[in-house]
């Protein structure tokens, strides 16, 4: 009864949703991709998987992506003869992992729309299926199920924002993970949470967060230097990344960025907006205030003019954040002074890069308490803060190159879930 009220649901809102989904694609500047959002995949891609074993990983945006990598690389390593799939749902998802050597092949995932579902289902034939973190589709999870497909969720993890949500419909999200084969979530709260959501408790795992097993290394001096030199930074210049950045933070972090230049003028601003999409408004925004800026598109690969004192270069650009950290002084973490929840704080931790974010920092709320536990990054509670702390640290070079190494040791000593990942995957392989 329940999967006939959903696809009839469904059927009644197939349009309006695919409106909504071509506003949107259109509005942003991305292709829309509908072909395999509704299972049509290209014989091209389809050819390149042909006669293997298929393992599919779905990641749905950016954040998924990178905290896949870990995944992937393992799967690659141990799983030689099988095809690695991986799909997302966002365009920016797409962008970056399309540039992971892991994968074979990278397709949009379907809309929950039972003949899209089957469609794509039919076409890949996987032998396992992975979604990263909380993605969960009834038709989806029924349909691999129908056809013998284990369907494991890795990384999950419920909000504090979203659990309430999640439990006001818990009677419809327990069709869904009834069909999943074995859910593995970051934390024991996690775990806890998805049982109450509607989970089968005996196939619930607490098995650690995989963003902890990224790569990470201390950057020399010499790295640093080579990455100034491609985004044409002067080697001496104190250099604030504020990263995944959100409509309403921008304006924040220039107000506190001018403040700063009043007392430090050789001091730099690299900018890069959570959708790079929104570049055109943030250009708009530094255009107001008067600041002087590139576009990291409009340097190209020629060699530039140096950036002076005082200057802004704006990344519209996506998968290129790890280099950008790296010759990075500090880094503002976005979605945190804004109340999105937040983003990931150990990317600059792996690079030995302290960190600074606001106070929402909901969707990570395990890794925010780490960090500041470790004496990784620092909390603020205002602009007036962010302001603080970013002076604090340029003045302190000490200051920061501790808070750096304990970043680094705190990512090295916090890993394994890849492992355990790892085990319960083998159970279906």
């Amino acid at each position: 009864m329940f999967y006939a009220a959903y696809n009839i649901l469904s059927l009644m809102l197939f349009v309006p949703a695919l409106l909504y989904h071509l506003y949107r694609s259109i509005s942003r500047g991305r292709p829309a991709a509908l072909g395999e959002r509704f299972g049509h995949i290209p014989s091209a891609g389809l050819a390149a998987i042909a006669n293997r074993p298929v393992i599919w990983l779905h990641a749905v945006s950016v954040g998924e992506s990178i905290a896949a990598r870990p995944l992937l690389k393992a799967l690659r390593l141990r799983y030689p003869g099988h095809c690695i799939v991986v799909s997302n749902t966002t365009e920016t998802g797409r962008g970056v992992a399309s540039g992971f050597p892991e994968k074979d092949l990278c397709i949009y995932f379907p809309f929950d729309f039972l003949p899209a579902v089957r469609r794509t289902l039919d076409a890949i034939k996987p032998a396992l299926v992975i979604i990263m973190e909380t993605e969960i589709w009834p038709n989806f999870n029924r349909e691999a199920a129908r056809r013998g497909i284990p369907v494991v969720l890795a990384n999950g993890r419920i909000s504090d924002r979203s659990y309430g949500r999640y439990l006001r419909f818990a009677w419809f999200f327990r069709h869904a993970l009834e069909f999943c084969s074995r859910l593995c979530m970051q934390t024991d709260v996690d775990r806890e949470r998805i049982i109450a959501i509607g989970a089968p408790a005996e196939k619930v795992l607490a098995t650690g967060n995989l963003k902890y097993d990224i790569p990470c290394r201390h950057v020399t001096p010499a790295e640093r230097a080579a990455l100034r030199i491609r985004y044409a930074i002067p080697g001496e210049m104190a250099v604030i990344t504020a990263a995944s950045t959100h409509p309403g933070e921008e304006e924040l972090v220039l107000a506190a960025f001018r403040e700063l230049l009043a007392v430090h003028d050789s001091l730099m601003l690299v900018l890069v907006p959570r959708h790079p999409e929104r570049a055109v408004q943030v250009a708009g925004l530094l255009e107001k205030v008067g600041l002087p800026f590139r576009r990291r598109t409009a340097l190209g690969t020629a060699a530039n003019p140096l950036f002076s004192g005082g200057a802004v270069l704006l990344v519209d650009t996506v998968g290129e954040l790890t280099d950008i950290y790296a010759l990075s002084d500090l880094a503002f973490v976005g979605g945190s002074l804004v109340a999105t929840g937040g983003h990931n704080l150990l990317e600059p931790a792996s690079l030995g890069i302290p960190s600074i974010f606001g106070p929402h920092m909901a969707n990570f709320r395990e890794i925010a308490t780490l960090v500041l536990k470790c004496r990784a990054g620092i909390q603020v509670a205002d602009p007036a803060g962010l302001t603080a702390a970013c002076r604090g640290m340029i003045e302190d070079n000490r200051q920061r190159r501790e808070m750096g190494a304990n970043g680094l040791a705190m990512v090295r000593e916090n890993g394994g879930a890849t492992g355990r990942h790892m085990a319960v995957i083998a159970e279906y392989i």
